[in-house]
């Protein structure tokens, strides 16, 4: 089994976070987006993960550290790592076309830019399953619509009718990932572009133009890291579900004088925690001393230092000095407040 993994935009709605860092690596609960994407994904499968593929954008951005990250990512699930480039941002289907050659066998395809939770067995006998989640707005979202016997047979975009409330959450299966690749590349030649790119949608609406049969994998939750405000939301959803399955959230090395940590919290390594109330629902990354403040629901990188705040529902970033009684703030890396 292989993994797919376009993550080659910068994220622009998650700024200023993602001006020094790309949007997949930010951490939600003390480990980066696309690292527990992967990791939840190979759960669900439950089966041995032979090559993960990333396809990235300007090297000059995903540079060589992000590489390396990437390269661990994989080696820790017993997968060798393939990294290609997609260097002009010409949609989802071109992008997956950057690691053609890998594009065969068994694989699943998942964007970046989202966080699971689900327990379902992956139906191999159809030729792709596209991961849903139902929602009540389905207007909002891409929905799949399905025959009688639960096929998937059409992919709607935003519909003003009912069709379906399972949207598509952007992770597909493909038995056979060459199949993809062949449409895709039709679609290329032949300068098939919706909004002015090359869509998956347009290669998988060919694979059922051709009969493909296509079923659905619901999962149990789906997390947007779209923006502060929702990544913000998703870190404190995923804190809870980390503390449900019993998971050390704080590491030893913590330092705590005259502080106190509601739980659940992810505290890195080497943090220090002075005067201090922390929780619940806080991530504070590795080396980030916070004197004398009080910090709920909210997220904060690597390196930073907090003093006389008072924060909730707050984003920080890595190397920020913060001083203040600001609240529901967002600051980028390297940012001072006084």
């Amino acid at each position: 089994m292989k993994i797919i993994v376009p993550m080659a935009g910068r994220g622009s709605r998650l700024r200023p976070h993602t001006l020094t860092v790309p949007k997949p690596l930010i951490p939600v609960a003390g480990k980066p987006i696309v690292h527990r994407l992967v990791s939840d994904i190979a759960k669900v499968l439950n089966e041995d993960i032979d090559e993960i593929a990333f396809i990235l954008g300007d090297p000059a951005f995903f540079g060589r550290d992000v590489e390396q990250s990437l390269e661990a990512l994989a080696k820790g699930l017993g997968a060798k790592a393939s990294i290609y480039r997609q260097l002009d941002p010409l949609g989802t289907g071109h992008a997956i076309m950057c690691a053609e050659a890998s594009l065969s066998g068994p694989a699943v395809v998942a964007y970046a830019d989202t966080l699971i939770r689900a327990q379902f067995d992956l139906d191999k006998t159809a030729d792709s399953v596209i991961w849903t989640k139902r929602v009540d707005n389905p207007e909002a979202y891409g929905v799949v619509k399905l025959n009688g016997n639960g096929e998937i047979v059409e992919l709607v975009e935003k519909p003003k009718d009912f069709v379906s409330d399972q949207a598509v959450i952007g992770i597909y299966y493909f038995k056979d990932i060459g199949v993809l690749r062949k449409e895709l590349q039709y679609v290329l030649d032949n300068a098939i572009v919706n909004g002015g790119e090359y869509q998956i949608n347009d290669g998988i609406k060919r694979m059922m133009q051709q009969g493909r049969i296509f079923k659905t994998g619901t999962v149990d939750e789906w997390m947007d890291c779209g923006n502060k405000n929702v990544t913000v939301e998703t870190n404190r959803r995923m804190l809870g579900f980390l503390e449900k399955d019993k998971e050390t959230l704080v590491a030893k090395s913590v330092h705590l004088e005259n502080s106190h940590i509601i739980e659940p919290c992810f505290i890195g390594e080497n943090v220090v925690l002075k005067n201090s109330t922390i929780g619940p629902y806080v991530s504070i990354g590795d080396q980030t001393v916070v004197e004398d403040s009080s910090i709920r629901d909210s997220l904060i990188q690597n390196c930073s230092k907090i003093q006389n705040a008072d924060l909730n529902h707050a984003m920080i970033g890595n190397h920020v000095v913060f001083k203040g009684d600001f609240e529901t703030i967002s600051i980028g890396d390297y940012s001072v407040m006084e």
